[in-house]
């Protein structure tokens, strides 16, 4: 008997930090405080891969938005929308990329300010994009190169 309490105890406790954690990492996930006051603004990648919706847009470091959402065009690029705030005034010239948190990390959308005097306002077009880096095609790269270098000193 004492054993099934504790076994039933032991199993509510994991559930309940479980569910804490779950709780946790998913209260900021939609955090749209951005769309508040800012500017949704788009632009189209041939891959994407790995960022969604709620996924931060950085401007030299700071966060300056969010991912809003993603769908394919008539082309079958990705089209990602998403919200800058208002705030921050972006040439309209500006480039975006998608970057990783580390080897294996979350994505994000990096804007890198263009020239132009002329701001983003709301509704506009980033038309200057730089796609996700796939890892384990980077890692493919990587390996077939050492094993072509290895070949050449074979040889010699």
């Amino acid at each position: 008997m004492k054993t099934e309490v504790k076994e039933i105890s032991v199993g509510a406790v994991v559930f309940t930090v479980f569910l804490g954690v779950m709780i946790f990492v998913y209260s900021g996930q939609n955090d749209n405080a951005e769309a508040a006051s800012g500017i949704r603004v788009s632009a189209s990648f041939n891959r994407i891969d790995g960022l969604v919706d709620g996924d931060p847009v950085y401007l030299s470091g700071v966060k300056i938005g969010s991912v809003d959402k993603m769908w394919l065009n008539e082309n079958y690029r990705a089209v990602v929308s998403f919200w800058v705030n208002d705030k921050y005034v972006i040439p309209s010239d500006s480039s975006a990329a998608i970057h990783t948190d580390g080897l294996f990390g979350s994505k994000y959308i990096v804007i890198e300010p263009g020239a132009e005097e002329k701001p983003l306002k709301n509704g506009s077009t980033i038309t200057l994009t730089q796609d996700a880096v796939v890892v384990s095609e980077l890692l493919d790269l990587i390996i077939s190169e050492g094993k072509a270098n290895r070949a050449k000193q074979v040889k010699q």
